[in-house]
């Protein structure tokens, strides 16, 4: 299939040991709670004590989806990192990319043997790299305990027990399959590829492009530009696919296209919901305190940039956000410069 995209297979070997949930989010809570229905316990790494009391006292996430139970006794919580990596066999990455640097880097101990998950739907500030590519450099991780987890999934549906769907990449294709089958259930259908980079940009870049879509929802200016702007972005996603991280794939799998549309469009998508703030006469700085979560295309649309400088990928779409983000640009103009772009 295409990108090395493969159906699962259900007699694939166990995955390795034990797995560490890493970060506290709303994403970690649906990923812990797919886990929960397949794994007898797991680790649970969050930053604060005083949220892992309130969820052991509570037996739910005080702070995000708090509408999904867990039993607590399957569960070791702890806050500190180090003990959490020492433990675990596999540790699921799930932090907002803005603060990735500040949970990992505090690992000290050697997790170069480990399988790591990457569900971090953004990339490394600074260095501007995949995490995939800074836990290869900076941990010593092999591409073939490499993996990504990417949707097209929201949390909140995940939580509402939705129908859901995972794609799981590695270039181990039985590993990726192995940790399919610990997040797929009644309600979830899991796949696997090993399109690693493919999926970890395709993941930032819907993300911006989410924003673009929110600001035309709240300029008001109809759904009949928004399906061009999309029709538009995905080509536009795969000319930079296809500079960054050239190989055969198809545009139209779920985990691109089906992943881009339904963070364009669904009320649960931060990132349209950010654009549509913009769109209606929000500041930047006023929308991005108005979040109670992170709207990853903010930092995500700064780091294509700065990566595109180096392919010049023909991008009107992206650059028009950062723009608009970081350029101080109206976004009425800023749309307005595109839409004569868009066909």
């Amino acid at each position: 299939m295409g990108g090395g995209r493969q159906a699962i297979i259900m007699d694939t070997k166990q995955f390795p040991g034990n797995i560490a949930v890493m970060g506290g989010g709303s994403w970690a809570t649906a990923l812990a709670k797919l886990l929960m229905q397949n794994c007898e316990t797991i680790l649970w790494y969050m930053r604060r004590d005083d949220r892992i009391d309130d969820f052991k006292r509570l037996h739910h996430n005080p702070a995000y989806l708090t509408d999904v139970n867990f039993d607590i006794e399957r569960i070791e919580f702890s806050s500190d990192i180090n003990y959490v990596c020492n433990q675990a066999d596999t540790l699921l990455l799930v932090m907002p990319s803005p603060y990735f640097k500040d949970h990992v880097d505090k690992i000290t101990v050697d997790i170069s043997q480990k399988a790591v998950v990457s569900a971090v739907k953004g990339i490394v500030p600074d260095s501007n790299e995949l995490v995939t590519d800074y836990m290869a450099r900076v941990f010593g991780i092999a591409p073939e305990k490499n993996l990504v987890i990417s949707g097209p999934c929201h949390a909140e549906e995940v939580a509402l027990d939705r129908p859901s769907y995972l794609t799981v990449g590695c270039a181990d294709l039985d590993l990726a399959a192995g940790f399919a089958e610990c997040v797929a259930g009644k309600n979830t259908h899991a796949i696997t590829s090993t399109d690693v980079e493919g999926i970890e940009y395709a993941a930032v870049l819907k993300n911006v492009y989410a924003i673009a879509a929110g600001i035309i929802h709240g300029m008001k200016t109809g759904d009949n530009i928004c399906a061009i702007l999309i029709s538009n972005a995905i080509r536009e996603m795969e000319r930079f696919l296809d500079a960054v991280a050239p190989r055969h794939r198809q545009i139209c799998d779920s985990v691109y296209l089906g992943d881009l549309l339904v963070t364009a469009y669904s009320r649960f998508s931060r990132n349209h919901n950010f654009g549509s703030m913009i769109g209606k006469g929000y500041s930047v700085k006023a929308a991005r305190m108005e979040m109670e979560q992170t709207a990853e295309g903010y930092y995500g649309a700064k780091c294509i940039h700065d990566i595109n400088t180096a392919y010049g990928v023909d991008m009107p779409i992206a650059e028009a956000v950062y723009n608009i983000l970081y350029k101080g640009v109206p976004a009425q103009r800023a749309i307005k410069a595109i839409s004569r772009q868009l066909d």
